[in-house]
């Protein structure tokens, strides 16, 4: 099974989102959209693991508390364009302690240094993109997360298939 711990969005935010990419379409950005359902902050990818209970169990140990998000804009890197969070130091010190929580019931994860983001396209070309139309501000408001999501991860005939296993809600 191929897992994943993230933070998934209602479907208020999900449409905003999909909002942005309407307009990074309308400004010449080609490429592929991820879809609404895929949507989501990943705070720890896990890859290939047996027993997604084991996972379950640590995410439980760790308690999440409610809090508020805010994206700031937009970044393109590679073949891809994703929508950057603010500086938020509860949400750091939450994914620090989990991957802390991870690593001490010897459940491996991909250790690369924690930025959080929403992937909202890839395969991306740039050639045909008005930079002048791009946008620059992210109207989304606050995005208001509640809880944490453990994600399997299928590929499918039409590309990746994201299943919630469980949740872990704040306590």
């Amino acid at each position: 099974m191929r897992l994943f711990i993230a933070i998934c969005f209602k479907e208020n935010i999900v449409e905003k989102l999909e909002d942005i990419q309407a307009d990074l379409l309308a400004c010449g950005v080609t490429g592929k959209c991820t879809p609404p359902e895929n949507l989501h902050l990943t705070l720890a990818f896990v890859g290939e693991y047996g027993n997604p209970d084991d996972i379950l169990e640590v995410m439980e140990s760790v308690p999440f508390r409610k809090m508020e998000l805010q994206l700031v804009g937009l970044q393109h890197f590679r073949d891809m364009y994703f929508a950057r969070f603010e500086e938020n130091v509860g949400l750091q010190s939450y994914v620090r302690r989990l991957r802390r929580a991870l690593a001490d019931n010897g459940i491996t994860f991909d250790k690369k240094k924690f930025k959080p983001h929403i992937t909202l396209m890839r395969k991306v070309s740039l050639a045909n993109a008005d930079f002048d139309s791009l946008p620059q501000e992210l109207n989304t408001g606050i995005i208001r997360a509640s809880g944490v999501s453990l994600m399997l991860s299928e590929r499918g005939k039409k590309g990746m298939i994201y299943t919630e296993l469980g949740v872990i809600e704040d306590r």
